[in-house]
C-alpha cells in the first residue's frame, strides 16, 4: 500500500498484528524487501511494518530530502499516519543511522531501538575517489554482482535473493544513490544520540566488511548510553538477508526480554 508522508509517497508492508510494532528501515540500495524473510519470522508476535525510503523501491523519487533529518522525518511521519501508539525502530545500515536520529528525539511511542549492521553516528568523510567509487558501484549490475559477495554478505545466498539485492539497488533514484555516499555518510549525529533514552540493542556481524564490529564498538557504543551488542556469527553486512532466522530470533529474545 502506499502512505502519503511528507508530500511524497512511501510503498509500505503492513503485516501481523500484536504490539508493540515493528517498524523496519532498509540499507542504502535495499527495500522493504530487505526484511521480508525477518518479517516472515516475526509477524505471527508483531505488526511489522517495514516501507521503501524514499527514492528506493516503488517509494516516490524526489530529487532532493535525502539527509538523516529528511530520512528520520519520514519514519516519523509514517509512524504518524498508521497511528503506531507503541513500537519499535529497526534499522539497518544507513536506515540504522536515520533510525537512531529520530530515536534521540524520543519521540512519543517508542520503546526500544534496534541497530542491525548499523552505520555510526559520527562522521565517515570518503575521499573524492572514494565517492565516486560508491556511486559507480551501484549504477551497473556486473558491479552489484562483484560488490555481493566481495563486500556485502560473508555466505552464499540462493539466486533468487542475489537477484533481489541487484534489482533493488540499481530501481534506486540517482540522487539517493549519490546522497549516502556524498553527505549521509559525513553527517555527525554523535551528541544528539547520546539523547536515545530507551533499551537499544545493536546486532553487528561477526564478518561485516563495511560496519566493522570494531568500528561499531569505538564508533557506537559509547555515543549511546542505552547499547549494547550482541554479535551474529557468520555473517556480513546483509545479515537479514543472510541469516534472517538468527536476525528475528535476537530480536524477539530482546524484546521478550
Amino acid at each position: 500500500m502506499k502512505q502519503k508522508v511528507n508530500g511524497i509517497q512511501l510503498n509500505v508492508r503492513d503485516q501481523g498484528q500484536g504490539e508493540p510494532a515493528l517498524l523496519f528501515l532498509h540499507y542504502w540500495g535495499g527495500s522493504s524487501r530487505t526484511w521480508e524473510l525477518v518479517i516472515d519470522r516475526l509477524k505471527t508476535d508483531f505488526r511489522c511494518v517495514a516501507y521503501d525510503q524514499r527514492g528506493w523501491g516503488e517509494s516516490d523519487k524526489p530529487e532532493t530530502g535525502y539527509t538523516m533529518q529528511d530520512l528520520a522525518e519520514d519514519a516519523e511521519g509514517l509512524i504518524r499516519s498508521l497511528g503506531l501508539s507503541r513500537y519499535v525502530l529497526i534499522g539497518h545500515s544507513m536506515g540504522g543511522k536515520a533510525a537512531q536520529l529520530l530515536a534521540s528525539k524520543q519521540p512519543d511511542g517508542l520503546e526500544a531501538l534496534i541497530l542491525v549492521a548499523p552505520a555510526p553516528p559520527t562522521p565517515i568523510n570518503l575521499t573524492e575517489a572514494e565517492r565516486t567509487q560508491r556511486i559507480q558501484a551501484y549504477q551497473q549490475r556486473e558491479a552489484v554482482e562483484f560488490l555481493i559477495p566481495n563486500v556485502l554478505t560473508a555466505v552464499p545466498l540462493s539466486a533468487q535473493i542475489r537477484e533481489q539485492i541487484i534489482e533493488d539497488t540499481l530501481k534506486g533514484a540517482t540522487p539517493a544513490k549519490y546522497a549516502w555516499p556524498e553527505k549521509g555518510l559525513a553527517e555527525d549525529i554523535s551528541q544528539a544520540v547520546r539523547n536515545v533514552s530507551v533499551p537499544t540493542l545493536v546486532l553487528g556481524g561477526e564478518n561485516d566488511r563495511v560496519e566493522q564490529i570494531e568500528t561499531l564498538e569505538r564508533e557506537l557504543l559509547p555515543n549511546i548510553p542505552t547499547a549494547r551488542m550482541t554479535i551474529i556469527r557468520e555473517t556480513g553486512h546483509l545479515s537479514p538477508l543472510e541469516v534472517p532466522e538468527k536476525v528475528a530470533s535476537e530480536i524477539r529474545a530482546f524484546l521478550r526480554g
